[in-house]
C-alpha cells in the first residue's frame, strides 16, 4: 500500500526499475500477453473465457487529482483509502452522450450487479478492483502511480456535475467504493492472483488461492459484511502542518489565497467569512451523510464569543428525529499562522450536551490543539486549510461557478446576520 510504481509514455516490460521507481509494466507483466495501461480512467483488463466460465480478470481505476474540474477531470474523486473508502466518478463528460453508453461506465454496471448479487455463484464471477492515483515525483506531474489498494463496488448513483470549459451540465455514474483488507498479507498485494485470473487454463476456483483473505471472506458474506472486512487503518490522528495546508502552487492553495485576500483586503472585514465557513460546513457535513443538514444563519456580534454560525443535524426521520444543534466558529486567518487554541476553548465552552461544534480555519490546527481536542473527545469537526478548499472547489464544480470571487461574492449574500438563540433552531 501506497507503494508509487514508474509509469513512462514508453513501457518497458523487462526492467525492473526506472529513475529509481519500480516499474509498473514489469511488476503486472504476464507471459507475452498485451501490458496493462492505464491511460484511462477505468481499464478493464481484456476477458478470459474457460468453458462456461467467463471473467474480467480485474478493473483498475486511475485517478488525476491535478486535473480537477479541468476538461478532461470535470469532477472531483474522493480517495480515503486508510478509512477504506473511494467515491469516484465515471467516465462521462460532457451532455451529448448518455452516462451508461460510456465504456468505463458500462464496465463497472456490469460489475455492480455482480458484487451487490446476494448469489455467492455470481460474486464469484466479479472482478476485482484496483486503485491507483496519479501523484507528482521530482517536479513531474505525469508518469507517477501510486497503489491503493483493491476493493468492491458497494453502490452507484446518477450526479448531474458540471463543464466549465464546455459550460455546460451534464449527467454522469458517482461510484462508491470499499477499499479491502490486507492485513493477514501485510499490506502487500500479490499480484500472481491476477495473472491467475488472467489464465485461460486456471479456473476462479483455482485462482483463489492466491486471493487475499479479505476477498475470500467477501466472496462468502458480499457486501452485507463489508464492515467486516473493509480496510480501516488505526494509526494516530494528528496532522503536521503539511497535511492541513495545501501544497505549494497547488490550485488548493490559489483558491486558499483568494479566499484570505478577499476578506482580509477587499472586505476589510474578516468577520463575513463566516458566512463562507457556514456554508463549507453545510457541504462538509452533507457530503458525510451524516443526516439530514438544516443551515441556519450567522451571528451578530464581535465574532469572539464562540459561536458565529448556527445549524442543525437531523437524524432519523418523522416523531423520532433528533435535533442535534450545531455551533461554528469561523476564522480567518494567515495561511501559515495556527488557529488559536483559546477560539476553539471558547467554541468548546459554549457547547451543551447534545450538541456539536464546527471549527472553520483557513489556517492549521497545531499539534498541542489537536492532542487537547483528542484527549478530551471534545465533539468538534475540525475544517482546515485543505479541507476548507477542497469543499470549495468541489461547490464550484457542482454550482458551476467560474471563478473564486463570484462564488464568494454569492456566498456573502446567502447568509444575514441575526440575533437569536442557537435553540430557535429547533423550532425552524
Amino acid at each position: 500500500m501506497g507503494n508509487i510504481y514508474r509509469y513512462p509514455a514508453v513501457k518497458e516490460r523487462d526492467t525492473a526499475e526506472i529513475d529509481g521507481f519500480p516499474n509498473f509494466s514489469y511488476h503486472t507483466n504476464y507471459r507475452d500477453r498485451n501490458l496493462i495501461l492505464l491511460d484511462k480512467g477505468i481499464n478493464p483488463i481484456a476477458r478470459v473465457m474457460l468453458k462456461n466460465e467467463e471473467r474480467i480478470p480485474a478493473i483498475l481505476i486511475s485517478s488525476s487529482p491535478h486535473k480537477v474540474g479541468s476538461d478532461e477531470t470535470p469532477w472531483q474523486d474522493y480517495f480515503n483509502a486508510e478509512r477504506g473508502y473511494i467515491r469516484y466518478s465515471g467516465d462521462n463528460k460532457d451532455a451529448k452522450t448518455k452516462p451508461e453508453s460510456r465504456w468505463g461506465n458500462r464496465a463497472l454496471l456490469e460489475q455492480y450487479q455482480l458484487h451487490n448479487s446476494s448469489d455467492s455463484s455470481e460474486r464469484s464471477l466479479a472482478a476485482p478492483i484496483i486503485f491507483f492515483k496519479r501523484v507528482p515525483q521530482n517536479n513531474k506531474v505525469k508518469g507517477f502511480l501510486e497503489f491503493n489498494g483493491f476493493g468492491v463496488i458497494t453502490d452507484v448513483e446518477l450526479k448531474v456535475q458540471f463543464n466549465r470549459k464546455k459550460n455546460e451540465e451534464f449527467v454522469n455514474y458517482l461510484f462508491q467504493f470499499a477499499v479491502l483488507d490486507m492485513t493477514q498479507e501485510n499490506e502487500t498485494f500479490d499480484w500472481r492472483w491476477i495473472n491467475e485470473r488472467r489464465n485461460e487454463k486456471v479456473s476462479l476456483k483455482k485462482s483463489l488461492e492466491l486471493a487475499p483473505a479479505s476477498w475470500k471472506n467477501w466472496l462468502k458474506e458480499g457486501n452485507q459484511g463489508i464492515s467486516n472486512v473493509r480496510r480501516n487503518v488505526s494509526k494516530v490522528e494528528i496532522l503536521t502542518k503539511e497535511e492541513q495546508i495545501p501544497e505549494k502552487g497547488s490550485r488548493q492553495e490559489k483558491i486558499l489565497k483568494e479566499i484570505y485576500n478577499f476578506y482580509s483586503k477587499e472586505f476589510k472585514n474578516k468577520k463575513r467569512f463566516e458566512k463562507l465557513a457556514a456554508i463549507a460546513a453545510e457541504h462538509i457535513i452533507t457530503k458525510k451523510g451524516s443526516g439530514s443538514y438544516k443551515p441556519g444563519w450567522v451571528t451578530k456580534g464581535s465574532g469572539d464569543s464562540g459561536i458565529d454560525f448556527v445549524g442543525r443535524l437531523d437524524l432519523g426521520e418523522g416523531f423520532g428525529t433528533a435535533k442535534i444543534i450545531v455551533l461554528g466558529q469561523a476564522k480567518c486567518e494567515k495561511l501559515n499562522s495556527p488557529t488559536g487554541g483559546n477560539h476553539i476553548a471558547r467554541t468548546v465552552a459554549k457547547l451543551k450536551r447534545g450538541w456539536i461544534g464546527v471549527y472553520v480555519t483557513t489556517s492549521y490546527f497545531s499539534k498541542s490543539v489537536q492532542l487537547e481536542i483528542l484527549d478530551d473527545k471534545y465533539p468538534l469537526l475540525l475544517v482546515n486549510g485543505i479541507i476548507l478548499s477542497n469543499a470549495v472547489l468541489q461547490i464550484m464544480d457542482e454550482k458551476g461557478f467560474k471563478d473564486i470571487k463570484t462564488f464568494l461574492a454569492e456566498a456573502d449574500s446567502r447568509y444575514k446576520a441575526v440575533d437569536k438563540m442557537p435553540e430557535d433552531i429547533l423550532f425552524d
